[in-house]
């Protein structure tokens, strides 16, 4: 039995970033002490998330726009060394401007993708990716998604059927912006966060991590709530609405296996049925 420990972060990550480096290799160390071989870190850990979801970007320059191949990705890549770590930031493309996780060991960039689904105003300030797509790591194959590209079953579902085993999500998830519950633990949009990772988790049959930003900015409160989910849709671990590192342990291919060898959600799919007659099926 090969067993992986991995891990899911929720902290607070701010438009400074040699502060928001400093608590990243931070949290890369005290990973590294726990013998964790996969961290995820929050969307937009490298620079800070928006100041709102409402349209007035013109209040807020924004967080600082990162090469992939430039050095502050090479500065996460060292700190994570022979630890697979999952950020998000903001990624220059020329003009162009992604809200982006990038995966990297020592070596380099193993992965890189781009949000898709982009709620509110946020297409104000970046441009949409096009696709999902999974990629092998020395901890296995991995599907990245950022926040809300996880309320959509498709998004999950291509990582699946590109071989994901283990499926990242990044969030700057808020609680809910009407009528918010003044405890987070009895927020709706927190039981949102919880039900989409449990159960993208459970109809693909895959593990899955989750990160999210926890504490405050500008006027956005999020809800934490870092976990793992094995493929049954439990959670191995999870940090609450605090800040916190939620860690787990699991032989993720003999997981998979266990959860597959009965009902087998992706072998058992008709995809045939589900469109109507040459539309495009995932």
């Amino acid at each position: 039995m090969t067993t992986l420990r991995m891990a899911a972060v929720a902290a607070e990550f701010g438009r400074d970033l040699d502060e928001d480096f400093a608590i990243a290799g931070r949290l890369i160390e005290e990973a590294r002490e726990r013998d964790v071989r996969l961290l995820a870190l929050p969307e937009a850990c490298l620079g800070g998330y928006l100041l709102s979801l409402d349209d007035d970007t013109a209040l807020d320059a924004g967080p600082p726009a990162l090469a992939l191949d430039g050095p502050e990705i090479r500065r996460l890549a060292d700190l994570a060394g022979g630890m697979t770590v999952v950020a998000g930031y903001c990624e220059a493309a020329g003009d162009t401007r992604y809200n982006s996780v990038v995966c990297v060991t020592g070596d380099g960039v193993l992965g890189n993708h781009r949000k898709v689904h982009q709620p509110l105003s946020e297409d104000a300030s970046y441009a949409s990716g096009d696709r999902f797509h999974a990629f092998d790591t020395p901890v296995g194959r991995i599907g990245m998604m950022i926040c809300y590209d996880k309320a959509f079953p498709e998004s999950a579902r291509a990582l699946a059927l590109d071989g994901a085993e283990i499926g990242v999500c990044v969030s700057a998830w808020p609680g809910a912006r009407t009528n918010a519950a003044a405890n987070l633990a009895e927020d709706r949009w927190k039981r949102r966060f919880d039900l989409f990772d449990r159960a993208r988790a459970l109809e693909n049959q895959i593990v899955w991590l989750s990160a999210n930003q926890a504490g405050t900015f500008g006027s956005l409160r999020f809800v934490g709530s870092a976990k793992v989910v094995d493929p049954g849709g439990e959670i191995l671990a999870d940090t609450g609405v605090t800040a916190g590192t939620a860690v787990a342990e699991l032989d993720v291919v003999q997981a998979l296996e266990t959860a597959r060898r009965a009902m087998g959600h992706l072998r058992d799919r008709r995809p045939d049925t589900y469109t109507p007659a040459g539309a495009v099926t995932v």
